[in-house]
């Protein structure tokens, strides 16, 4: 088997894409992987997605909308360097020793793998999510987790890992497409990619889905607390205030971050500054210094400390990166 080329990097080279459509699917997730791929085509000066549609069989496939998608039969299909798996409901009956045969040979060729609501199920199901952080639609996951024991299940909007990417649903899955763009195109043609769709979100992957179960829920208390901290990233409030805002103690603040996000109320607030610090190193041309005030952060060097902990890298080389991508 090969191993994956990372299709994550920064290059002009248009993107070989197979989108595998199945019976069943939601007409808007099927959308969410395509049109963003036009877009991103239409806004490049040459070609940033190739793709062709795959079908399990010979017939096209018949979505939940009634429309009708013909395409290449998936055993006829060479290679691509990355195949969307599109898939709704009916997934135990899609899931044919074929289906999963063939998913593993285009994985094999060292193709990146993604599934978008259904299709990450169909992915785990032909053993290429096990080792690997994942996602599936909420109302999924608890059966997903216990089906799956080898691979990580996560909350999260849309996973990514080595060659390896899901997403939960039809909105996350188009955060996800536009995560591909900003690694090969830059953020600022992501941002303009989304601009199109006047979609306004940051495509975060760790972003938890908003239903998905305890313990993974915010309760009305977490809620608004996390209201007031996304207010005040520039000068964060001390828990003890936040508490009283709520009408409630710092103790059962405590206890609901806890139970219900699995962390502290201190480290959720931290890890929302540093999501915004990212976004400001990456999407505007703020100076760091204007950056670490703007997030909470009294000095460049616990800004610098904090922000290479969460990130794996510093704010200027992050910044260098997006400015200057290495073009293969």
């Amino acid at each position: 088997m090969q191993s994956a080329k990372n299709i994550l990097q920064p290059e002009h080279r248009a993107l070989k894409t197979a989108v595998l459509v199945l019976d069943e699917c939601n007409t808007l997730s099927f959308a969410s992987a395509v049109d963003p791929m036009r877009a991103a085509n239409r806004l490049a000066d040459r070609p940033a997605f190739d793709w062709d549609y795959v079908t399990a069989t010979a017939e096209p496939a018949m979505l939940t909308s009634a429309l009708q998608v013909p395409g290449i039969p998936l055993a006829r299909l060479q290679g691509c360097d990355l195949m969307i798996v599109v898939a709704g409901f009916q997934l135990a009956r899609h899931a044919t020793p074929s289906l999963l045969a063939g998913l593993r040979r285009i994985a094999g060729t060292g193709a990146t793998m993604a599934g978008i609501d259904g299709g990450p199920w169909l992915l785990a199901e032909a053993g290429l999510l096990d080792g690997h952080p994942a996602t599936t639609h909420w109302e999924d996951l608890e059966s997903f987790a216990s089906r799956f024991p080898d691979v990580e299940v996560r909350p999260d909007r849309f996973t990514v890992s080595d060659g390896r990417l899901t997403s939960g649903g039809a909105i996350p899955a188009v955060e996800m497409m536009l995560h591909i763009i900003a690694a090969r195109h830059g953020a600022g043609f992501a941002s303009r990619v989304s601009g199109l769709f006047l979609y306004d979100g940051a495509p975060d992957p760790g972003k938890p889905q908003s239903r998905t179960g305890v313990p993974h829920r915010h309760t009305a208390l977490t809620a608004k607390a996390n209201s007031l901290m996304q207010a005040s990233l520039d000068d964060p409030l001390p828990l003890a205030h936040i508490a009283d805002q709520l009408g409630t103690s710092p103790r059962t603040l405590q206890q609901q971050f806890r139970l219900r996000l699995n962390t502290t109320p201190q480290d959720h607030y931290l890890q929302l500054r540093l999501a915004e610090a990212r976004r400001l190193v990456t999407d505007t041309d703020l100076p760091l210094m204007d950056v670490a005030l703007a997030t909470g952060f009294a000095s460049q060097s616990s800004f610098a400390r904090a922000f290479r902990t969460a990130h794996g890298q510093s704010a200027r080389d992050l910044r260098q990166e997006r400015a200057h991508p290495t073009h293969h």
